[in-house]
């Protein structure tokens, strides 16, 4: 079925083999309703463990297996609340199904915040023989997860109180969200085709105009609206920054960096070693800016010229069956049970694929224990970077897949950390084969220019955000408060560093500091780059090694999160302690420069005496 129209159609005029079947959860609304009302009714049933944690090894079993079937009914029911969410925001029913669904959650978890502190206020003695008890044997993961927290854990009364805080303490990111998303007007775009409205998702687009004088305007419309409301941000940001100290301070950590990146046993040697490794591949990326003012023939580039293609993206359509054979097919190095699981999964009910009116924008894996690992696709046959978005999401819903096959429930789901790798490693294959088999020099040339800027955005300019934050949340624990001046000439040093001395930085620039949402999930970023590393490294052992290197890697995808981020990806083949896999994606974006510089050349876009 080809699709590339405008029209876009409501969600009941979607024909049922494009939508996802989310009859792996539920096989209608009234089931769903069921499963809440016996959540809610099981709910007061957590009580009934207080105080017994202690006493032997099979109370605690017990709690844990009661717990463990209220987990994985709550992950159901927000699952399937959540799909139903997305594939129609405008549908008031589906805005009331997750509005009750987290009422519900959210009770069920308040009962159960006395769980972990009783767990980790029983002696280590008796707990070192819980734990030698068989009957506690598949809990043993999560047991141990949970005491590494015990230094940080408060008593029941206090963490009773950080619990009640939960929702005020979303006040910074909800009024950020607030104040860009709603109350900000950018106004509209004079282009050559007419009048066209500003917006945050719509700004992307327009910094890939072929007009400059479009991207010009669009750019300073833009951040002109965030000066407007400079002092606003600043001090929500700082707000932010400040409740991330807190937080840490009360829960015993040195530091708001090592409160967050504790969860995931991540040491703080990785992240400095990836802002200074990627410090040291600083000059390739300026010289790959120095090859873009080239490529567009200008005397100095501005940063709104650092996104637009330099090889426009070919009409190449496809649709969304062959965009699976293409996925499939460069998939192969993976073996024979991937690519038949994954391609069955892509056209039998995963995958939600076309737009429709009212449905989430962009596109998301959503993996649950019991249910399938749905992907959520607005897939255009004409756009060729929505064969990679399928390919990317794909790489997640296969390694929940794996994970949930081989992993009992309360150690099945992956961090973050790992997740970005599997993703991104499927990308790695998809270009790899799409360069293989065109011998145009234009698609060559859009494909390796693709890479470079993915690589642009996941290890250069995250690990640029990596960097703010850990100056900014320094600053605040050095006894310096943020302030706007101080936070904008932060960041204006940052750009100086990551776009060289050749791009000319706009004098709003740096404004830019205060419009990133993710800052208000601070440490989070680095993931990233991280995770475009280790996929990066991971993928070129797959493809040039043998059964060995894949083998390992389909390991790293079952494991679930039956061991922290680090100690998987060393078992699948690359240590993230160390500097190697970042400079090996340094590596792989200085050849890739290389390349596009030749094929440049070729296409007679550059010549070797500018």
């Amino acid at each position: 079925m080809s699709r590339n129209t405008t029209h876009v159609p409501s969600r009941d005029e979607v024909p049922a083999e494009s939508r996802w079947d989310l009859s792996s959860l539920y096989d209608s609304d009234a089931a769903w309703k069921e499963d809440l009302k016996r959540y809610i009714q099981l709910t007061p049933e957590i009580d009934r463990f207080k105080g017994t944690l202690g006493e032997s090894a099979q109370k605690l079993r017990e709690c844990l297996e009661f717990m463990n079937r209220m987990n994985m009914l709550q992950e159901r029911l927000g699952y399937y609340a959540h799909l139903r969410l997305a594939e129609d925001v405008s549908d008031s029913r589906n805005h009331d199904r997750f509005s009750r669904f987290m009422q519900a959650a959210t009770a069920a978890e308040a009962r159960a915040s006395y769980q972990t502190p009783e767990i980790q206020a029983i002696p280590d003695e008796r707990m070192q023989e819980f734990l030698r008890d068989p009957g506690l044997a598949e809990f043993e993961v999560v047991l141990r997860k949970i005491l590494r927290y015990k230094p940080h854990v408060l008593s029941e009364s206090e963490e009773r109180l950080l619990a009640l805080q939960q929702e005020p303490n979303q006040t910074a990111q909800k009024s950020f969200g607030a104040l860009t998303d709603a109350d900000m007007d950018f106004g509209d775009v004079d282009t050559p085709e007419g009048p066209k409205p500003l917006t945050h998702s719509s700004f992307g687009s327009f910094m890939e105009h072929p007009d400059r004088e479009v991207r010009d305007r669009a750019y300073e419309q833009f951040f002109s609206e965030f000066v407007a409301h400079k002092n606003t941000l600043a001090n929500l940001y700082a707000g932010s920054v400040q409740l991330d100290i807190y937080q840490a301070k009360v829960r015993n950590f040195l530091s708001a960096r090592a409160a967050r990146l504790f969860p995931d046993d991540v040491p703080e040697s990785v992240y400095d070693n990836l802002v200074e490794t990627v410090a040291s591949g600083l000059p390739e990326l300026h010289r790959y800016y120095d090859l873009r003012r080239r490529a567009l023939g200008l005397s100095r580039l501005e940063l709104h010229d650092t996104r637009v293609p330099l090889v426009p993206e070919l009409t190449v359509h496809h649709t969304y069956e062959q965009a699976v054979d293409v996925v499939i097919t460069a998939l192969a190095p993976l073996g024979e049970e991937y690519c038949r699981v994954l391609k069955e999964g892509l056209l039998d009910g995963w995958v939600d694929r076309y737009e429709n009116k009212g449905k989430r924008s962009g596109a998301f894996s959503a993996g649950s224990y019991e249910g399938w690992p749905y992907i959520l696709m607005n897939f255009r046959d004409d756009l060729l970077r929505d064969v990679f978005t399928l390919a990317h999401e794909a790489g997640h819903s296969m390694h929940s897949w794996y994970s949930t096959r081989n992993n009992p429930f309360q150690h099945y789901d992956y961090t973050i950390f790992e997740a970005e790798v599997a993703s991104t490693f499927n990308e790695q294959l998809l270009a790899k084969h799409l360069m293989e088999q065109s011998e145009d020099p234009s698609m060559q040339a859009y494909l390796v220019n693709k890479q470079i800027d993915d690589l642009v955005g996941t290890l250069f300019r995250q690990t640029m955000f990596a960097e703010y934050e850990h100056i900014t949340h320094n600053s605040v624990e050095s006894g310096h408060p943020l302030t706007v001046d101080l936070l904008r000439a932060e960041y204006h040093k940052l750009l100086e560093k990551y776009f060289g001395s050749d791009v000319h930085l706009h004098e709003l620039a740096d404004i830019e500091g205060l419009r990133i949402p993710h800052f208000y999930r601070a440490f989070y970023v680095y993931k990233y780059a991280t995770g475009v590393s280790a996929a990066v490294t991971l993928a070129r052992q797959v493809v040039h090694g043998n059964t060995v290197e894949r083998d390992r890697y389909l390991n790293f995808l079952k494991s679930g999160g039956s061991r922290f981020p680090i100690e998987s990806l060393q078992l699948a083949g690359v240590d993230m302690t160390e500097r190697t896999p970042v400079e090996v994606a340094i590596e792989k974006f200085s050849s890739l420069v290389n390349r596009l510089e030749t094929l440049l050349l070729e296409l007679g876009r550059i010549s070797s005496t500018d």
